[in-house]
């Protein structure tokens, strides 16, 4: 292996941590400080306005139905500018809306109406956000160390979450979640103002096209003719939907009811946080060759934490179990990430990762809506049971298909110069492959 440096100081880290990895690893690291406490913080303003479950569900589905509708024209146009212009327009949206959603819980007057407009143009920024993130990321970096640059990457990002859900359970229970509200606002100016200065220059021009639908429709061809892509994509649509709505809605309902409050729910999500950092510690060293068959086993422990929140577990067993998780989750994500890399054209990377996200979270609006219907017609321990049962059966469902059981790591002959990286990875040698997408839940701004 060959290393060319830009400077001295580029050989103060690894080759292929270049400018952008960087700058776009410690942005996210902050935003998620801020996020995963928001989470829990959004959950305990609805309760102290006086809301019920169906509250609960009716905000989280106003985050997540601009998030469905905005994806694939946010993947699109992420693949048409400059990307870093589109996260960094995303983030200002998403700190104003934050910031105005801090003021009104810390002034006693928000309204569910008013939780579900600004959580919603939270949601429409992620959707133009998410897609341009993700083509960003995967352009950062280049060559055989890639999977272990994502692991990093994840790693990164799930460690600041640890903080950020411990911090902001402790922080609703003794300050309120207003504040909390308003860190998460605080984070997303200062990510939006690191993610100005990634450079773009070293990433392929992009050639004009036909069109937004033009660019639609072509994003559309290549994921529909990828059928490891679009089995595990319909796969996410329910798990995602299901997390989504465990996390969410029952989640909260059972620790406030069962479990002592909001702290114990913060450290449970927090052992979640560790079993990530963990799994993805492990998949720095661990190249599987079959990565999307390993990958895909990686998801059956998804559906313990429903299971342990219908028996209910106590705190330290839910937390343990949220452990398990978290581990088999980035077992998956760095598998996944890995693989679209190898896979998908880094010009139609944004346009891809838009119907990766949109089938991921497409039942979101409508499984955290039904939740609190759902808890009132089944009884909340059935409806823990029947999701973790329905994750199970879809996951082995996808293994059927061909391409999930038998796509592997090809060796790796050329590398492309890495954008904004300072430094260049000639032909490593070939290593077993592996690495992304906590469905949409786990990749946040």
């Amino acid at each position: 292996m060959t290393i060319r440096s830009a400077s001295p100081r580029s050989t103060r880290r690894p080759a292929w941590a270049g400018r952008n990895y960087v700058l776009l690893t410690a942005a996210t690291i902050v935003t998620s400080l801020g996020a995963n406490g928001a989470l829990i913080a959004t959950t305990w303003a609805v309760f102290e306005s006086g809301g019920d479950a169906g509250d609960v569900g009716i905000v989280a589905m106003a985050r997540f139905l601009p998030l469905v509708l905005f994806l694939l024209i946010g993947g699109a146009v992420a693949d048409r500018i400059p990307r870093h212009r589109v996260m960094v327009a995303a983030n200002t949206l998403n700190f104003a809306s934050q910031a105005v959603f801090a003021a009104l819980v810390l002034s006693g007057t928000a309204e569910i109406w008013q939780m579900m407009v600004l959580t919603g143009l939270c949601g429409a920024g992620q959707a133009f956000f998410n897609p341009a993130a993700e083509g960003m990321l995967m352009s950062s970096v280049s060559g055989e160390q890639a999977s272990r640059a994502f692991a990093f990457y994840r790693m990164a990002m799930h460690g600041a979450g640890i903080g950020g859900a411990a911090l902001g359970g402790a922080l609703v229970a003794f300050v309120g979640p207003g504040w909390v509200l308003a860190v998460d606002a605080a984070a997303f100016a200062v990510a939006g103002g690191l993610r100005a200065f990634l450079d773009v220059s070293g990433i392929p021009e992009r050639k004009p096209g036909g069109g937004l639908l033009s660019d639609l429709r072509e994003g559309w061809q290549e994921f529909i003719g990828r059928p490891w892509l679009w089995s595990i994509v319909a796969q996410f649509s329910v798990v995602v939907g299901l997390i989504g709505a465990v996390e969410s809605v029952y989640g909260p309902l059972v620790a406030r009811d069962e479990l002592g409050g909001a702290t114990p729910w913060g450290i449970a999500l927090a052992g979640y946080g560790v079993g990530t950092v963990a799994g993805a510690v492990l998949m720095t060293r661990w190249k599987p060759r079959r990565m999307l068959l390993v990958g895909t086993l990686g998801v059956f422990p998804i559906a313990l934490p429903s299971a342990a929140l219908a028996v209910p577990l106590p705190a330290i067993g839910l937390t343990a179990v949220m452990f398990a998780s978290g581990v088999a989750m980035e077992i998956f994500g760095v598998s996944w990430m890995t693989t679209m890399h190898q896979e998908i054209p880094e010009e139609k990377l944004s346009r891809v990762s838009a119907y990766d996200w949109f089938g991921s979270t497409a039942l979101l609006p409508l499984t955290t809506a039904l939740a609190g219907p759902a808890e009132s017609a089944f009884g909340r321990t059935a409806s823990l049971w029947g999701a973790a049962a329905l994750m199970t059966l879809v996951t082995g469902l996808v293994l059927l298909v061909p391409d999930v059981r038998n796509l592997t790591r090809r060796p790796h002959q050329e590398a492309a110069p890495v954008a904004g990286g300072g430094a260049t990875l000639d032909a490593l040698p070939a290593q077993a492959g592996s690495a992304d997408a906590e469905g949409a839940l786990g990749r946040r701004g």
